[in-house]
C-alpha cells in the first residue's frame, strides 16, 4: 500500500516547492542574480504543475478528501493529526493561487529588474505563495494557522518592501493630503489584519473546548454533537461565530478591519496583484466557506437561532463594505488605489453571497457558488488590472491619474488588455465578471428573506458605482487629454512605452482566460454541462455530500427562469445608470466633474466625506494612534513624576530619620552598652513570650 505522500503527492508539493524555494534563494543569489531570478520561476511553476495535477480529481468527482498523514502532538488528550483536505473548495481555490501567482512572478522578471532587494522579494513572494497554499489545503484550524499568520508575516514585508522609505515611494496625497510611507503602510496591515487573528485564535479554542477536534471534517460530522453543548449557555455560540468571523474580515479587509487595504498598495505593484487579486484577501472568503457547514447544521438541522448569527453577520459586513469601498473609489486619484477600493468592495459581494448562503435553506448551494464563481473571476480579472496599472506606473513614474492621459497613444496593448478586464470588472456581458455577479444577484432572491431583498439593492447600487468609476480610471488614465506631465516627458525624450513581452503577455493570458470563461458562461445556456456556474455548483454540491453527516440533506433550490431575469434586470439598471454617470462626465464631457462638484455646497459636502475615507480612517488614527500615544505619554510623564518624587521622598525620609536618631546617640560607651542591654533583654523576652 502506497504512502500517503507519494499517492497524493500535488497535495503535499504545492506548498512545499515554493517554501523550501523561499528558503533556497539566499543560496541561488550567491549564484548569480539571472540564476536566482530563473529559479523563482522554476519554483512557482512547480507549485502550479503540482496544483493542476489535482484537476483530474475535481473533474473525475473522484476527490481523496481528509488525508491524515501522521500525529504531530496530543493536545489536552486528543491526537492531532496533520494532512490535508483534498475537495472541491480547496483544489479550485489553490488552482487559482498557484497558477495567477506563477504568472505574477513571470510578470516580476521584468517589473522587478534591477532591483537591489530581489533576494529577499523572492524569498517572502515564495514563502507568502507556500503559505497561503498551506492554509487552503490543510485538514484542520492548527495548521491553517500556520500557513494564516505565515501569509500574515510576509505580507508585512512585502507591503513594506521599500522600507527605506524614500519619498516617492510614499502613498497618499497629493498634499496637504497625508501621506503614508511603506514602513508605516506594512505595519498598519500587519496591526489591523493581527487584530482580527486575536479573535479567531480564541474562537478556535473555545470550538475545541466543546468539539474536542481541530480537524474541519470531525468538526462538520460531529457537529450535531457539541453545537448544542456550545448553545446551552446563552450567547456563547453567537459570540464564537463573531469571533471566529473577525480573522476572515481582517485578512478579506473587511469594514470594519479594511482600511489597511488601500495603504497595502505601499508595495510594488506585483505584490498589490498577489496579495489584493488571487491570494492573502480571499483567505478569510475561503475560511468562511470552509467553516460554513458547522453553522448551516446548526441553523437548519438542529434550529439553534445564534448559530445564523454567523450568516447574518458576514451578510451585512459583506454588503456594507461593497457599498463602502465603492463610493470611495468613485473620487480617489491614485490608479492602484481605485482598484484596491474596487477590490474591497468585490470581496464584499463574495462575503455577501456566502451569507446569503444562510439566510434561507434552500440558498446555501446557491450562495457558496456565488461566493466561489466571483472569487475565480475576480482574481482573474484583478490580477490582470492591478499588472496593467503597474505597467502604467511604471511608465510614467507617477500614482496619479491626473498625470495620466493619453496613453493609449503610447500603450495601446496595455490599454485594451486593461479595459477588457474593466468591463469584466463593471459586470458587462458576456465576459466572466457578468455571470459571477449575476450569481450574486440570484442568490439573494432565492434567499428572499426582508435582509436578501435589502442587501440585493445595495448591491445593486454598488454596481452601478462599480461601473461609474470604472469609466473614470479608464478615461483618466487613457482617453483625457495628454496630461502636462506626459508633454515634459515627450519634450525630455522620454515618452511613455509599452511594457515589455514578459510584463505583458502574463496579463493577456488572464484576460484570455476572463475571456473564454465568459464565452462558456454564453454557451452554458444552451449546454447547461459548459457553464462555468453550474460546473461549481454541481462540485460544491457533491463536496458538500461527501463532508456532511449522511442525515443531513442539501437542498439544492431550482432557479426558475423569472429569477435569471430578474437578476438580469437588476443588473442591466446598474450598468444603465453607471454608464450614464460616466457618459456625462467623462464620455461625453458634458461637464467638468470637478466643477459640477464644487459648484454645490452639498455636493463638495459630499465630496469630502468620500475624499475623507468616511473619516473611518481619521476615527481609527485619532482612537487607536494617536489617542493610544497620548495616553502612553501622560502614562510615562505620570509615572516619571511618582518616580522623580519617590527618589525625592526617600532620600529625604531617611535623611529625617537619621537626624532624629542620631539625637540620642551620645558616643560615651557606658550609655551606648546600657542601649546593647536593653536589646538583649527585649531578644529575650521576645523568645520566652514566643516559647510559652
Amino acid at each position: 500500500m502506497s504512502s500517503p505522500l507519494i499517492e497524493y503527492w500535488p497535495a503535499f508539493t504545492s506548498w512545499a516547492i515554493p517554501i523550501i524555494g523561499a528558503i533556497l534563494m539566499p543560496i541561488f543569489a550567491k549564484a548569480g542574480d539571472k540564476i536566482r531570478d530563473y529559479l523563482a520561476v522554476l519554483f512557482g511553476a512547480g507549485a502550479a504543475v503540482s496544483t493542476l495535477a489535482m484537476l483530474p480529481w475535481l473533474f473525475e468527482g473522484r476527490v481523496p478528501g481528509d488525508v491524515s498523514v501522521f500525529t504531530w502532538v496530543s493536545f489536552l488528550g486528543k491526537p492531532l493529526k496533520m494532512g490535508v483536505l483534498i475537495d472541491p473548495l480547496s483544489i479550485m481555490i489553490c488552482n487559482v493561487v498557484a497558477v495567477i501567482t506563477f504568472l505574477i512572478i513571470v510578470y516580476s522578471v521584468g517589473y522587478m529588474a534591477g532591483d537591489q532587494g530581489l533576494t529577499r522579494y523572492w524569498f517572502l513572494f515564495l514563502y507568502f505563495l507556500g503559505s497561503m497554499l498551506l492554509l487552503v489545503i490543510s485538514n484542520n484550524l492548527v495548521l491553517t494557522l500556520v500557513g494564516w499568520e505565515g501569509v500574515g508575516i510576509c505580507s508585512y514585508g512585502l507591503i513594506g518592501y521599500y522600507y527605506r522609505d524614500a519619498k516617492e515611494r510614499w502613498l497618499g496625497g497629493p498634499p496637504p493630503t497625508k501621506m503614508y510611507s511603506p514602513s508605516e503602510c506594512g505595519m498598519k496591515a500587519f496591526v489591523v489584519t493581527g487584530l482580527g487573528d486575536v479573535f479567531i485564535l480564541g474562537s478556535i479554542f473555545i470550538i475545541f473546548n466543546f468539539a474536542g477536534t481541530f480537524n474541519y471534517t470531525e468538526l462538520i460530522q460531529t457537529a450535531s454533537e457539541w453545537l448544542p453543548q456550545m448553545a446551552a449557555i446563552p450567547g456563547l455560540l453567537a459570540l464564537t461565530a463573531l469571533m471566529f468571523l473577525g480573522g476572515p474580515i481582517g485578512k478579506s479587509a473587511q469594514f470594519p478591519l479594511h482600511e489597511w487595504l488601500p495603504e497595502a498598495m505601499a508595495g510594488p505593484t506585483s505584490v498589490s496583484a498577489l496579495i489584493h487579486a488571487a491570494t492573502m484577501v480571499k483567505a478569510g472568503v475561503y475560511l468562511v466557506a470552509r467553516m460554513s457547514p458547522i453553522f448551516y447544521i446548526g441553523t437548519w438541522h438542529l434550529h439553534l437561532p445564534e448559530a445564523q448569527t454567523y450568516f447574518i453577520a458576514i451578510a451585512i459586513v459583506g454588503g456594507f463594505t461593497t457599498f463602502l469601498a465603492a463610493s470611495q473609489a468613485l473620487v480617489n486619484i491614485e490608479l492602484k488605489k481605485i482598484l484596491a477600493y474596487s477590490t474591497v468592495s468585490q470581496i464584499g459581494y463574495m462575503m455577501l453571497a456566502l451569507g446569503l448562503s444562510g439566510l434561507s435553506e434552500g440558498a446555501y448551494v446557491s450562495g457558496l457558488t456565488a461566493g466561489v464563481f466571483h472569487l475565480v473571476s475576480h482574481a482573474l480579472f484583478k490580477a490582470a488590472l492591478f499588472l496593467g496599472a503597474g505597467a502604467v506606473i511604471h511608465a510614467m513614474h507617477s500614482i496619479y491619474t491626473f498625470d495620466m492621459g493619453g496613453l493609449r497613444r503610447f500603450m495601446p496593448k496595455t490599454y485594451w488588455l486593461m479595459l477588457i478586464a474593466t468591463l469584466s470588472l463593471s459586470g458587462i456581458p458576456p465576459l466572466s465578471g457578468f455571470w459571477s455577479k449575476d450569481s450574486v444577484f440570484i442568490s439573494a432572491i432565492v434567499a428572499g428573506t426582508p435582509l436578501a431583498q435589502a442587501l440585493l439593492l445595495v448591491a445593486t447600487a454598488s454596481a452601478a458605482m462599480t461601473f461609474g468609476y470604472s469609466i473614470r480610471y479608464v478615461w483618466q488614465t487613457f482617453l483625457a487629454p495628454t496630461s502636462k506631465h506626459i508633454e515634459e516627458m515627450e519634450h525630455h525624450g522620454h515618452p511613455p512605452h509599452e511594457a515589455p513581452a514578459v510584463m505583458w503577455t502574463p496579463i493577456a493570458i488572464l484576460v484570455g482566460l476572463v475571456v473564454i470563461i465568459g464565452l462558456l458562461g454564453l454557451v452554458g445556456l444552451y449546454d447547461p454541462s459548459l457553464s462555468p456556474e453550474a460546473f461549481i455548483e454541481s462540485r460544491i454540491e457533491s463536496g458538500l455530500h461527501s463532508i456532511l453527516p449522511h442525515e443531513i440533506e442539501v437542498h439544492v433550490t431550482h432557479v426558475e427562469t423569472s429569477i435569471k431575469f430578474s437578476a438580469l434586470g437588476l443588473s442591466a439598471i446598474a450598468l444603465i445608470i453607471g454608464y450614464l454617470s460616466g457618459w456625462y462626465f467623462y464620455l461625453a464631457h458634458k461637464t467638468d466633474s470637478w466643477t459640477w462638484v464644487q459648484s454645490s455646497g452639498s455636493r463638495k459636502t459630499i465630496w469630502s466625506f468620500l475624499w475623507n475615507r468616511w473619516f473611518i480612517n481619521e476615527t481609527f488614527y485619532a482612537v487607536f494612534v494617536y489617542g493610544l500615544i497620548g495616553f502612553a505619554n501622560s502614562l510615562n510623564k505620570y509615572v516619571e513624576g511618582a518616580l522623580m518624587g519617590l527618589n525625592d521622598a526617600v532620600p529625604a525620609a531617611a535623611s529625617s530619620t537619621w537626624n532624629q536618631v542620631k539625637k540620642i546617640q551620645t558616643g560615651v560607651i557606658s550609655i551606648n552598652i546600657i542601649y546593647i542591654a536593653l536589646l538583649l533583654l527585649f531578644l529575650i523576652f521576645t523568645f520566652i513570650v514566643r516559647g510559652a
